[in-house]
């Protein structure tokens, strides 16, 4: 739970430096991106999973 607070923390802050400084977010701007980095994830830990099941 201390990992997904310092992530969600250093998120928001990396979000606040952006805008300050005029520049554009560093992450996908529609729903569409974030669910396709989601997606990535999921394969990987997918991936991981069958390989070590075999």
């Amino acid at each position: 739970m201390k990992e997904l607070l310092m992530s969600i923390g250093a998120g928001i802050i990396v979000g606040i430096v952006f805008k300050l400084l005029k520049l554009p977010l560093p992450a996908p701007p529609v729903l569409t991106g974030i669910l396709g980095i989601v997606g990535v994830y999921a394969g990987g830990k997918i991936m991981d999973f069958l390989l070590r099941a075999t």
